[in-house]
């Protein structure tokens, strides 16, 4: 009987020191010329789309699974991608001006990835602190994320109310009777990050 206990707690310790470790977090750099951010807004009469850079990011995963992240997008590289010359770098300035992101007085805005609930395939339910105009507030979004050959592939569609970070030109929030003048208070980000060891 005592030959029976010491073998199974030989065992037991056997077990416990050689048993594969939990995988350590990571963290993969993502340059900004792996990432393409684009701006998608919706007014009464149409709607306009263009791209923000990212100046830094990275994205944290422990074995197979997303489990953060962080990133800062330069405000001033704001583009419009839906129109020409002069109407193009009207609406680009006006977009950088006081009115809307006022991106010389905040030339940065930044999203930190708080919580990850892991879903199916690859794909999680993100929570994230957004700040933008030095105003911060959680948002959700789902994300999917992929890996190949070292590299790992994130891409997600965030919805943004602008009305949260005093970005009030044309918005039915904060002005009456704007009638087809009304900027619709969401807009999207169309993210897709490639992330780095």
């Amino acid at each position: 009987m005592k030959k029976v206990i010491t073998s199974i707690a030989l065992a037991l310790i056997f077990s416990a020191t050689f048993a594969g470790k939990p995988a350590k977090t990571e963290t993969y750099t993502v340059k900004p010329t792996d990432a393409t951010i684009k701006w998608n807004a919706e007014k009464v009469t149409g709607m306009h789309n263009g791209f923000v850079t990212l100046t830094t990011g990275t994205l944290e995963m422990n074995g197979e699974e997303l489990t953060g992240g962080s990133f800062v997008i330069d405000m001033k590289s704001i583009t419009v991608a839906d129109l020409d010359g002069v109407w193009k770098t009207k609406l680009e300035n006006h977009l950088k001006s006081e009115d809307f992101f006022g991106s010389e007085s905040f030339p940065t805005a930044s999203l930190k990835i708080t919580d990850v609930k892991p879903l199916e395939d690859g794909k999680y339910k993100v929570g994230a602190l957004l700040t933008i105009k030095e105003k911060s507030n959680r948002i959700e979004f789902e994300a999917n994320v992929t890996e190949k050959d070292g590299a790992i592939t994130a891409t997600a569609d965030i919805k943004v109310d602008r009305s949260k970070y005093d970005v009030k030109y044309g918005s039915g929030s904060f002005f009456d009777d704007l009638g087809d003048k009304t900027i619709y208070d969401n807009f999207i980000l169309n993210v897709n990050l490639i992330g780095r060891k």
